[in-house]
């Protein structure tokens, strides 16, 4: 049986794009911009508010209720937001074989005790600057370099925070792929035959 497949990636790697035609290739339910529309409607936060919080985090997670005599925390709409992904992913698991970009879906799955495969996309600095640029177009060579290492950074503590794991880890995952060195296609070869046969 095809297994549930979790996809982390580096940004600028291809891991969205090989995540989608896995899935097709498959035959199986793709989730990534998905989550954000049902999270939007679970939680009803705006969709612009879940995209920019449901991979990075703050230093300052917690709100202090000032407005009360006591000490008194309650969570953050970032902390919400978290919450509403994991219930989400894990309707989707719950429906069977899928693919689920990012959102610490592989930490998340593992802590109910559901089985997944989880792979890793990365790819060389000078690879992702590349990609970043024919994606973005009109970014200089500069300005990309420091928005993958901003979004790179963003999801290292993102990871962090909520799973206390480190992303990117050889360990969290089974299969590691170099998007740069082998190409999408490759990837997704390499991805699709390992789920066939994954145990």
């Amino acid at each position: 049986m095809i297994p549930i497949i979790t996809i982390s990636r580096e940004f600028g790697s291809g891991g969205h794009s090989i995540g989608e035609k896995v899935a097709k290739k498959l035959e199986i339910p793709f989730y990534d911009g998905e989550i954000v529309i049902r999270v939007a409607e679970e939680s009803g936060y705006a969709r612009d508010l879940i995209e920019e919080q449901g991979e990075h985090t703050s230093m300052g997670n917690r709100w202090f209720d000032i407005s009360t005599a006591s000490a008194m925390y309650f969570q953050s709409p970032q902390d919400e937001i978290f919450l509403a992904q994991r219930r989400v992913i894990l309707e989707c698991a719950a429906q069977g074989p899928c693919v689920i970009v990012g959102r610490c879906s592989d930490y998340v799955l593992k802590t109910e005790g559901i089985r997944a495969m989880n792979v890793l996309i990365h790819a060389s600095l000078e690879n992702r600057i590349k990609r970043v640029i024919e994606r973005y177009g009109e970014l200089e060579e500069v300005s990309a370099k420091k928005r993958i290492a901003k979004k790179d950074k963003m999801r290292r503590t993102y990871y962090r925070y909520y799973t206390d794991e480190h992303w990117g880890n050889y360990e969290n995952y089974d299969l590691a792929l170099d998007s740069g060195t082998l190409g999408e296609e490759t990837c997704v070869h390499i991805i699709t035959e390992l789920a066939r046969h994954f145990e």
